[in-house]
């Protein structure tokens, strides 16, 4: 199995243990809701231009709801299984979903925590890090274009990930996990900030995602 295969079949245990009606990181999504967005991403290319583009949102919500009202396990059945073999990721699985899933199984980890709340991270496997540093830099420093302050992400050893930014010099140090969730916006999440007090706080509180 690939590493993105593997967070896929930790992510569904986590859901079959949560149930359906847990809350998540993202935005006003159950489990429920969370599912059935993974399971249209794959299944329904159509959708795919609403995740990023405005004019098309309102297609890509409409069938993720209608998908959100298949039975719990039918959803759960069709995340297990994949990208069927018609579908664009179905070749690019190990690559495009790696963060995906990485992403989506620690917004039911943390859902229910605060955001300012102090989290310890599960324990992931050196291979997952070193994978997951790949995403972290891309993401990173597409996250840091409008930095309120000359970002730089860095491992604890010292290694650079992304930089971007304009003005006073801040450093987020994290694992590369914990850098890919600072990128996409979610907290809580376990990462050092060094730098003066309000370039931090600018930093901190600054919009992400994608």
């Amino acid at each position: 199995m690939t590493l993105a295969q593997d967070e896929r079949a930790a992510l569904v245990a986590t859901l079959r243990d949560v149930g359906p009606d847990a809350p998540t990181l993202c935005d006003g999504w159950t489990t429920k809701d969370l599912v059935a967005h993974l399971v249209v991403r794959e299944r329904r290319p159509d959708t795919g231009p609403g995740i990023m583009i405005k004019q098309f949102a309102g297609h890509t919500e409409k069938v993720r709801a209608d998908a959100a009202d298949q039975p719990w396990s039918s959803l759960l059945d069709q995340l297990a299984s994949g990208p069927p073999i018609w579908s664009p990721f179905k070749f690019v699985d190990r690559f495009a979903n790696l963060a995906e899933m990485f992403v989506h199984h620690e917004d039911v980890l943390r859902g229910a925590a605060a955001p300012d709340s102090d989290w310890t991270p599960r324990t992931l496997p050196d291979d997952m890090q070193q994978a997951l540093l790949t995403p972290a830099k891309t993401m990173g420093k597409m996250a840091l274009r409008q930095a309120p302050a000359a970002t730089t992400l860095e491992t604890a050893d010292g290694q650079v990930v992304a930089s971007g930014g304009k003005g006073a010099p801040v450093t987020v140090v994290g694992t590369p996990g914990e850098l890919v969730l600072f990128a996409f916006g979610r907290a809580p999440i376990s990462v050092t900030y060094t730098g003066a007090d309000d370039a931090v706080a600018a930093v901190a509180s600054a919009k992400r995602g994608f």
